[in-house]
């Protein structure tokens, strides 16, 4: 049930355009008068446009007027009520052809338009926020290029499970801040890191929270982001019991749970050295199940595999 699910929501606009034409063909049996029905074709073309973009559009009108004109070929008399001949068919045909490859170009062409103008202003916001999470980092030699390697290694993590790419840019955004609520924390807190008090150790596991309220000022322009982040320090066997009520916890936060807690690792500590990439890995699989999702823990098993490989950088440990 969980991967229809998944399945309906990632291909929810191809289901909607598919299932409006599959619907007006089945009226269309039913309409006495099929050159005026024709018309209402330019709905799933438009709706293809809005949703799916400029190439989407064109096939489905391309894919619409293929249908019709074998209607065509197979029953002419079908689509006239006034048999006036088959050029005058033809030409209205053509005409209407014509005016539903143009509108599904134009529509998909402004859609495209917005979702440029959309991205560039995300990478914008992005852009500004990364650079205050560097500079947090900047200030201590052990966290410094943390973010980056989060987001690198979520990518990956992403890419290995079959995430859609939209779903792995929005784990990469949120790797890249996914500690931006240290922003509001202490200086001094961060350097700590391993002789914090108990109400300073409750300060920074605040971060995520403060984080998420951070991006929560930008719109909806991050919001794909807002719940990884928030999410990303919890266990995965313990989803579904937040005050009450069900939660589920996002999969791009059960993957940069497994990347940061990776990079934590084998990243140079005050209070330790950082461990190889293989002995991270043992480390995480000692709780799958509990702390990760077994299918994250899976997916990075091969992704770490690379790494040792020498397909990604073998050792992601902190330069002195």
């Amino acid at each position: 049930m969980k991967t229809l699910k998944e399945l309906m929501q990632r291909y929810f606009e191809t289901i909607l355009v598919s299932t409006i034409v599959l619907i007006l063909l089945f009226i269309d049996i039913f309409i006495v008068n099929k050159m005026a029905f024709l018309y209402f074709y330019f709905l799933p073309v438009l709706v293809a446009g809005y949703y799916i973009g400029k190439r989407g559009a064109v096939l489905t009108s391309t894919m619409t007027i293929a249908i019709v004109a074998l209607r065509v070929l197979i029953s002419p008399g079908t689509f006239i009520i006034n048999l006036q001949g088959a050029f005058d068919l033809y030409f209205q045909l053509v005409i209407w052809g014509g005016f539903l490859v143009l509108s599904s170009y134009v529509v998909g062409r402004l859609y495209e338009e917005k979702e440029d103008q959309y991205q560039n202003l995300r990478q914008s916001y992005v852009g500004v926020i990364e650079i205050l999470v560097k500079y947090i980092e900047s200030v201590d030699k052990y966290t410094k290029g943390h973010s980056v390697r989060v987001a690198d290694i979520g990518m990956d993590i992403s890419i290995a499970m079959g995430l859609s790419r939209e779903e792995c840019e929005n784990v990469r955004v949120a790797g890249l801040l996914h500690d931006v609520g240290k922003i509001e924390v202490s200086m001094d807190l961060i350097k700590k890191a391993a002789t914090l008090t108990k109400d300073e150790k409750d300060a920074m596991s605040k971060h995520p929270e403060k984080g998420a309220k951070i991006l929560s000022k930008v719109g909806n322009v991050l919001s794909e982001a807002v719940p990884i982040i928030l999410a990303h320090h919890e266990y995965f066997d313990k989803q579904g019991s937040e005050k009450g009520k069900k939660v589920d916890m996002p999969l791009g936060a059960r993957i940069i749970a497994v990347a940061d807690t990776y990079d934590a690792i084998i990243t140079d500590r005050p209070y330790r050295k950082g461990k190889l990439p293989w002995q991270a890995l043992e480390e995480i699989e000692k709780f799958s199940g509990t702390q990760f999702d077994p299918e994250v823990v899976d997916a990075f098993r091969h992704v770490v595999k690379n790494y040792m490989e020498g397909d990604h950088v073998e050792s992601l440990v902190t330069q002195q």
